[in-house]
Formats: C-alpha cells, sequence, structure tokens
C-alpha cells in the first residue's frame, strides 16, 4: 500500500530526477571530495588529487540519483525506516562496485605502462571498503538533513491547515443570527427574496467550510466573497457599498482557499458596520509581470481596533500566500489617511487562461 504523503510515516527524499536535486547531489559530492582532499596527503599534487578524487565521487553520487529517480515511485510505498535502508543499501552497493571498478582497472596492462598507474589505488578491497564507510556517513548526514526539512515542512503544512481549519470555523455567530433573523423577516414580506436567501447562506456555509481543496480558482473565490456580500447587503441595505475592478484579473488564476471572503468580512464587520452611514468597500486587482495584486480598501470605523478575528483572518492568509508562493508572495496591511488597506500581490498561475466576466466597476 503506497503510504500517504501527508502522514507522519511518509517517505521525505526529494525528487532525484529534478534539476535542482541532480544540482545538490553535485555539490555534496565536491564538497566531500574537497574535504577528503584536504584531510589526506597524497603523493600527488593537490589539483590532481582533486580531480581524480571528484571524478571518482561524481560517478557514485550520480549513479545512486539515477537510480533514485528511477526507483522513486517504489521508494514512496516504503516507510520512513525501510526507504531509509533501501537507500543506504543501494548507495553502499554503488560505492563498492564503482570503486572496485576503479581500482581494478588500474591494475590493467594500459594503466600500468602509463604514467598514471600512480592515480589509482593499489589494494582494491580495502579501498572498497573505506569507499563505503565514508559514504555510509555522508548518505547518513544528508538523509538526516532530508529527513529533518520534510518534518519542517510538514510541520508547517499542519499549522497552516490548523489556522485554515480556525478560520473555516470562526463564522461569527452574529453573522448567522443576524442572517436568520434577516430570513426570517424576509419570509412575511418577500418569500422569494427569503428562499434566495437561504440559499447564499447554505453556498456561503458550503465553501467556507469545505477543506478538499487547498487552492481553487479566482472565479470561484470571488463567487464566495459575493455571496457573502449579497448576504450583508440583505442587512444593511444602503450602508453597504461594494466596489469590483477586477476586469484585468483571469479567472482561472490559482489562490488559496477563503482569501478575499475573509477580508471582505474584516472590511465590513471593522470599517462599515460600526459606521451609522456605512461606507464603501472598493476591492481591486491587476496583473503586471507576472504577478497578480489585490486590494481591498475599507473606511475606518468609529473606533477601529484589531480585534482577534482581525488578526487570525490576516495571519492565516499572509502564512498560507507565503507557504503556496515562497517569497514571491507580499503582504501589507494597514491604515492610510481615512482608509485601511489590504494589499496581496502573488505569483499568476492558471488552469487555462480565461478573463472575468464582471465590468470594470460595478457598485452594489
Amino acid at each position: 500500500m503506497k503510504t500517504d504523503p501527508g502522514s507522519e510515516n511518509a517517505f521525505y527524499l526529494p525528487d532525484f530526477c529534478a534539476q535542482r536535486t541532480a544540482l545538490a547531489i553535485v555539490l555534496i559530492v565536491e564538497l566531500t571530495a574537497l574535504v577528503l582532499t584536504l584531510a589526506r596527503q597524497s603523493v600527488i599534487d593537490f589539483w590532481t588529487d582533486l580531480a581524480r578524487t571528484s571524478m571518482l565521487l561524481l560517478w557514485m553520487g550520480l549513479t545512486v540519483a539515477a537510480l533514485l529517480c528511477a526507483l522513486r515511485d517504489r521508494l514512496l510505498r516504503l516507510t520512513v525506516a525501510a526507504g531509509s535502508a533501501a537507500v543506504l543499501l543501494i548507495v553502499v552497493a554503488v560505492v563498492a562496485t564503482v570503486s572496485t571498478c576503479a581500482a581494478l582497472f588500474g591494475h590493467t596492462q594500459l594503466v600500468l605502462e602509463s604514467v598514471g598507474a600512480a592515480l589509482f589505488p593499489g589494494d582494491a578491497r580495502s579501498f572498497a571498503l573505506r569507499n563505503v564507510c565514508i559514504s555510509l556517513v555522508v548518505t547518513g548526514l544528508t538523509l538526516r538533513y532530508f529527513y529533518v526539512s520534510q518534518q519542517w515542512r510538514r510541520s508547517v503544512e499542519l499549522r497552516a491547515t490548523a489556522r485554515v481549519h480556525a478560520l473555516q470555523a470562526r463564522i461569527r455567530p452574529h453573522f448567522l443570527f443576524n442572517s436568520m433573523n434577516t430570513i426570517a423577516a424576509l419570509t412575511r414580506s418577500n418569500p422569494a427574496r427569503a428562499e434566495s436567501a437561504v440559499q447564499d447562506l447554505a453556498d456561503l456555509f458550503r465553501a467556507t467550510l469545505s477543506d478538499q481543496r487547498d487552492t481553487i480558482t479566482l472565479a470561484e473565490e470571488l463567487e464566495v466573497a459575493r455571496t457573502y456580500q449579497r448576504m450583508e447587503q440583505l442587512r444593511l441595505g444602503e450602508r453597504l457599498k461594494v466596489e469590483w475592478h477586477i476586469d484585468a484579473l483571469p479567472a482561472q488564476a490559482l489562490v488559496p482557499h477563503l482569501m478575499i471572503q475573509p477580508l471582505l468580512e474584516n472590511a465590513v464587520y471593522h470599517g462599515v458596520e460600526p459606521r451609522p452611514e456605512g461606507g464603501t468597500v472598493t476591492i481591486s486587482g491587476e496583473v503586471n509581470a507576472g504577478l497578480i495584486t489585490l486590494v481591498v480598501r475599507n473606511p475606518l470605523g468609529t473606533a477601529l481596533s484589531m480585534r482577534d478575528g482581525n488578526r487570525l483572518a490576516l495571519a492565516n492568509i499572509r502564512e498560507r500566500l507565503s507557504l503556496m508562493y515562497g517569497e514571491r508572495a507580499l503582504m501589507k496591511s494597514g491604515r492610510f489617511d481615512a482608509e485601511y488597506i489590504v494589499t496581496l500581490r502573488f505569483p499568476l498561475i492558471e488552469k487555462a487562461a480565461a478573463p472575468l466576466t464582471a465590468g470594470a466597476a460595478v457598485t452594489v
């Protein structure tokens, strides 16, 4: 049975078919060759000794990487202990084989009659045994590094998942209660609109409580935000206005789930609802140089404070953007004049290019 990659016992080796991993193997091999050359006294000069050691270790390292690439699917089915043992066995077999072949080649008539005989070891058995011992130490340290890196990343992912669940679970009770009271009032005055509101409320909770996908398309994320807007519009009426400037955004861009709706919720809760006259929330976006920029603006409330819910939403979005895009993502937030502005910037990753159908500016 294949081990679940997200489980604690999931195998931790990187993809040795990737160019970045191959480069890492070359760097590890060269560093090992440099250390070995510096640590021993040789009858030949330093650079010649470094060259022959590097050539030998490159044969070993790249052969091991090729085998681990070819056996990747099988290794992924193993537990951490079994997979680590399998990797060590592969390394021992390759190092012993390459070392023995190199030593035996040094005893051929061709080499013995040339001036290159001094470049090869004299005793094949001791040479292979010494190299196997060194390879076990280096491989053990490398596997430990890969394991710690994988566990650290898993810890970050679990923490981000926990924050997503906390964000999903924090749909404020006041929003639910107010929505239900609004729907109850509409059942008498406007039954058709009440039915539509119930459907919107069900769709909103279905979207916000779903954890099946970490990423969704921008069109789906915006639809969740619009559904939330419609629910709040029933309660706040003309006090709430939302302007959408999103004509330039690609509908199929992939974004973390629950990214825009919490920002709109914060804008309504902290900026519009406390003001007797209400206010306007502006959501705008653009694409430039392969980066999507989203800006959410809302007026400052009468006594705006960064409450726990606001901190949780902003910290959650910031962490998930960082987890998905790394240093290429940016999030800024703060008060500017009479507005509170949140800016998101992250790389454009599309499933299929398609423009949004919304107008350049729609005021509700």
